[in-house]
């Protein structure tokens, strides 16, 4: 279901696995694919292309889409597009190379994170948080707890807005679980009890990888993800200063009015990654064909963990939807 609040320059990626045009000087289409494999697509693929394409061109000319779009199915790329701009204001249309904010799609990076340690024995999901940040307030909660969203612990971006009004902050994990430390703010259950989605979870989950790998957040996930996967284009909110403004996107409301950073942008690990779409299929097909973390983990983490869920669920940093059809949707939306 496509609906009208995706509408943002600033294009909030979606990543999907199913388990089993027109060009004007201000409407600019993507360029070429990244390389892959000589693919001549059947008919029946060729029409899914051409459906792809009527959707996507339909929804840009409508103004129901401004942003970037890769479709690929069993290691080949289908449809690779661009609509609209990348910054309204300096006239920059966007490109293969623009790099979006991924928001909260950065948890499914931080949740390989966590289970890359999990498989080099350097922690164990059933862990209790204080195990590894003596200093976190709360007790019997499992870094499990976390990775499902079932802490019970309430939202930072919520929680935190009382003491941190001025936008031109740029807060961290670490004052953020100064700030935890300070105010104790009531728990929303108890560990365990139900789902919640809480982007506190994963920022604590930023802070573990770095307790217990000895490195930053970012030099960890570099090293081990970004690097490994030719990962080349993607970046770190902080990083964002030393591209090139070609690159760059910045985020509109559906009136085109831009939206500018505040104080929690610059904390990790729940946000605050920046890539692009050639770079995310890299992503995901390394993650979905066990060469990110092994089959055993990837099978473990597309696995539903909240029960009184029927319609959706959560898993290790992924979300899905049970349909009517065998297939199991899994994916991760970013705001």
């Amino acid at each position: 279901m496509i609906k009208k609040y995706l509408l943002f320059s600033g294009l909030a990626f979606v990543l999907i696995l199913a388990c089993s045009n027109e060009n004007t000087p201000d409407k600019k289409e993507g360029s070429a694919a990244a390389p892959q494999a000589a693919f001549s697509p059947d008919k029946v693929t060729q029409a899914k292309i051409y459906r792809l394409d009527t959707l996507f061109q339909h929804l840009y000319k409508a103004n129901l889409f401004n942003g970037n779009v890769l479709v690929a199915q069993k290691g080949y790329i289908l449809y690779q597009k661009s609509f609209g701009v990348a910054d309204n204001t300096k006239k920059i249309n966007l490109s293969d190379s623009s790099v979006f904010q991924l928001a909260s799609v950065s948890k499914t990076i931080t949740a390989a994170s966590i289970l890359k340690l999990v498989e080099a024995h350097k922690l164990d999901l059933k862990d209790d948080v204080q195990k590894h940040l003596p200093e976190f307030p709360y007790k019997g909660v499992s870094i499990e707890n976390l990775i499902t969203h079932r802490s019970g612990l309430p939202n930072y971006l919520y929680f935190c807005y009382p003491y941190c009004k001025d936008a031109s902050l740029k807060l961290s994990n670490a004052s953020i679980l100064d700030l935890m430390q300070q105010h104790k703010p009531a728990s929303y259950a108890k560990p365990g009890f139900r789902f919640n989605y809480s982007n506190t979870n994963y920022m604590l989950l930023a802070l573990i990888v770095e307790k217990v790998s000895g490195h930053s957040f970012k030099d960890f996930v570099r090293a081990e993800i970004f690097k490994p996967l030719g990962m080349n284009h993607t970046y770190f909110i902080d990083e964002l200063d030393q591209q090139n403004d070609s690159i760059k996107t910045i985020g509109y409301t559906v009136k085109m009015k831009e939206v500018g950073y505040d104080a929690f942008d610059y904390v990790l690990g729940d946000k605050g990654v920046y890539s692009t779409t050639n770079d995310m299929y890299l992503f995901a097909d390394a993650y979905f064909t066990g060469k990110l973390i092994s089959k055993q983990w990837l099978d473990l983490a597309i696995q539903p963990y909240s029960p009184e869920i029927k319609t959706h669920n959560y898993g290790y940093g992924w979300r899905m939807k049970n349909y009517a059809l065998p297939e199991k949707m899994v994916f991760h939306n970013g705001w």
